[in-house]
């Protein structure tokens, strides 16, 4: 398909069938009994942190703050892009942007796509009066960077109040999605080109299969700002859409699951890369001790969707709220009892990784000097039987 008929093909979708697959694609994220979306792993499990007992400090003595898009922000957290384009998804927006103001951490938007098309839409994504303290960060596919003007997006970005516009890499859902995309060629070119002209920071993002080391040193040499890792653990998107299938479809998405590249293996695999400033985790986070771990690796920030998502639909800003604030608990004892005052003494602390995780890591590397390891399984996953991840 050219770029013009995948621009055709999505410019025909009307605002009603659009808020419909986002209704569903809500349902299914956010009904954890009735739809199986969540792969088993990332890897934090594997990583240890060393405790210190003559920390010699107080609790009062711990800062959990970060600067993020010029910014000083409470916590090393991002509320992830996720949703927008139902009533449900525009509900969630402007709660968690209210939360995100009381809690002092950046939020983002599901895709503003249909704004193109659908101007009408424009107060589902415009958040930022309720968030004027905190960075907002707009969304955006790389279909869309590629075949849309620059100049609408950037003047976009500006009616939209936002900080930065998230690009996200979502090939394997699109794939799997009846109304996605199949052309995936002049990303590349037109996300350098996007970096080059922005007048706001680009942050690159996958959407839950992660982004491969050399990969993310590529995005960051042509001006990506930040690069989310997204990888595997949390949301499955191909599992997400088997669920909108006919049975024979959905029998072949449901072989994708366990793909990708788990987050805490990309994170200890980036090794100096990822101690740039520059690098977001995100794809499985759920604790304030996965929150830990993944800046005690290197991560500026880490991301959490799906957490949020349940929370702010079972709990509204309260809700979320009191949710932030437990991760936060743990993330500050955890300053506290590895010796750690601040961030960056927490990311220089003592802390090792099981065997089981060096192995993925030295396996990953492997692939990309070697070639002994294919894209399918990197890491020697693929096949292995683990325990569901609690949720």
């Amino acid at each position: 398909m050219s770029a013009s008929e995948s621009e055709r093909r999505q410019s025909d979708v009307q605002p009603n069938e659009i808020g419909s697959r986002k209704a569903k694609h809500l349902e299914i994220c956010t009904d954890p009994s009735g739809f199986t979306i969540e792969d088993a792993w990332i890897g934090f499990e594997s990583v240890h942190l060393v405790h210190d007992a003559l920390p010699e400090l107080t609790l009062d003595d711990v800062d959990a703050s970060e600067d993020f898009l010029g910014q000083r922000i409470a916590l090393p957290l991002l509320i992830s892009c996720m949703t927008g384009g139902s009533e449900g998804g525009f509900r969630a927006n402007r709660d968690l942007a209210a939360a995100a103001e009381i809690l002092r951490v950046p939020v983002g938007l599901g895709s503003v796509r249909v704004l193109f098309d659908h101007a009408e839409m424009f107060s589902h994504f415009h958040v930022k009066p309720l968030a004027p303290g905190v960075p907002v960060l707009a969304n955006l596919g790389a279909q869309q960077i590629r075949d849309v003007p620059h100049a609408a997006i950037f003047e976009l970005m500006k009616r939209l109040e936002v900080q930065s516009l998230v690009v996200h890499l979502n090939p394997g859902q699109e794939l799997f999605q009846p109304e996605g995309d199949r052309d995936f060629r002049g990303l590349k070119r037109a996300l350098a080109r996007l970096c080059a002209g922005s007048p706001l920071p680009i942050i690159v993002k996958e959407t839950g299969f992660g982004i491969h080391p050399d990969l993310v040193r590529e995005l960051l040499d042509m001006g990506a700002a930040y690069v989310d890792l997204a990888g595997a653990g949390g949301t499955n998107w191909i599992a997400v859409e088997s669920y909108r299938l006919a049975e024979e479809e959905r029998t072949a998405a449901r072989e994708f699951d366990g793909w990708g590249l788990p987050t805490a293996v990309l994170l200890a695999s980036l090794g100096d890369a990822a101690r740039t400033g520059r690098v977001i985790a995100s794809g499985g986070l759920r604790t304030g001790m996965d929150l830990a771990k993944a800046v005690a690796l290197g991560a500026r920030l880490g991301g959490m969707a799906l957490p949020l998502i349940r929370t702010v639909r079972d709990g509204g800003v309260e809700g979320t709220v009191r949710f932030v604030r437990r991760l936060e608990r743990v993330l500050r004892s955890v300053l506290l009892l590895t010796g750690s005052r601040d961030l960056e003494q927490l990311r220089a602390a003592p802390r090792w990784l099981e065997p089981e995780l060096t192995g993925y890591v030295e396996a990953l590397r492997a692939a990309f000097t070697r070639g002994e390891a294919g894209p399918e399984d990197p890491t020697g996953t693929r096949g292995r039987t683990r325990a569901p991840r609690k949720t």
